[in-house]
């Protein structure tokens, strides 16, 4: 048993699932005597839902997946050559392929049990985006063990942020003597600093997450609005197509039924000449 034997297990279960079986992996290689195996097996993440789903995707769709990363070269590789016309049409190809595979991960979802809203899936296409642009983000993506959502503005690993999905990450599930944390009683304000820079550029990245998705949605309900117009115009030109068509029907109406009439007068007249037709050739018989 080896640590990409077990990730891969692990990764590919429902999240539910995780810490159970990576509790069990972690005492039986402390059972085999291989306590370096146990103490990187307790430190694999427990997936968010986010990861799950995008985790998914390697698993049951790896053609769909593999197509999406290579489109990601050629997106990287336009950019290089600053290729406007090509830039557009492979980010249209981009937009169409990872919202296509996004909705996919919902499906299969789904088909498990667990229902997904639109706010994950938003999440688990802007980890896809983020493996197009970033290369360490697709070789996890590829790999099937995201752990959570990520997120990028622009193409590029300096446009990339990792960003926190709604459920809570669970601690390793084993903790060793050996690997016990460390701690300080002198403040130390670099480490400070540095950590506030880290949370500053994770709040900024949670904005810039909130505004794209605020701007998308804007642009949803100004479609949607449009649409809307586009119908209610349609329908009220079809009322008056329809409105139109039954007075049309009624005069066809009364058309039809005076011709009816006329032409069962017609059918007496004739009876009635036919009739009188026969009497005169009997008339002329008796006369000769």
């Amino acid at each position: 048993m080896t640590l990409d034997d077990v990730a891969d297990e692990l990764y590919g279960l429902d999240p539910g699932e995780f810490v159970e079986a990576r509790t069990h992996h972690v005492k039986a290689a402390r059972e085999g005597n291989d306590r370096t195996l146990a103490a990187e097996i307790g430190k694999l993440r427990k997936p968010t839902t986010v990861g799950w789903l995008v985790n998914l995707i390697s698993r049951d769709l790896p053609e769909d997946l593999d197509a999406l990363l290579a489109l990601g070269e050629s997106l990287r590789d336009a950019q290089r050559h600053l290729s406007g016309p090509d830039l557009r049409r492979l980010t249209t190809q981009r937009q169409q392929v990872v919202r296509s595979l996004a909705h996919k991960s919902g499906e299969i979802a789904a088909s498990r049990g667990k229902s997904v809203g639109e706010d994950l899936l938003r999440d688990v296409a802007q980890t896809l985006n983020a493996a197009l642009a970033d290369e360490e983000t697709a070789a996890q993506v590829r790999l099937g063990r995201v752990v959570t959502a990520a997120s990028y503005s622009g193409f590029g690993p300096a446009g990339l942020a990792v960003v926190a999905e709604d459920s809570a990450q669970d601690p390793p599930a084993i903790h060793t003597e050996e690997h016990a944390p460390a701690t300080s009683t002198t403040p130390d304000r670099k480490a400070e600093q540095a950590k506030a820079k880290a949370e500053l550029k994770e709040a900024r990245a949670g904005v810039e997450k909130i505004r794209r998705r605020a701007k998308a949605e804007s642009a949803q309900f100004e479609d949607a609005r449009s649409k809307l117009s586009d119908l209610d115009r349609r329908i009220e030109e079809l009322r008056a197509d329809l409105e139109h068509a039954e007075q049309e029907r009624q005069f066809a109406k009364n058309a039809e039924k005076a011709a009816r009439v006329a032409v069962r007068e017609s059918e007496e007249e004739l009876r009635e000449a036919e009739w009188r037709v026969d009497e005169a050739e009997e008339a002329l018989d008796e006369m000769e």
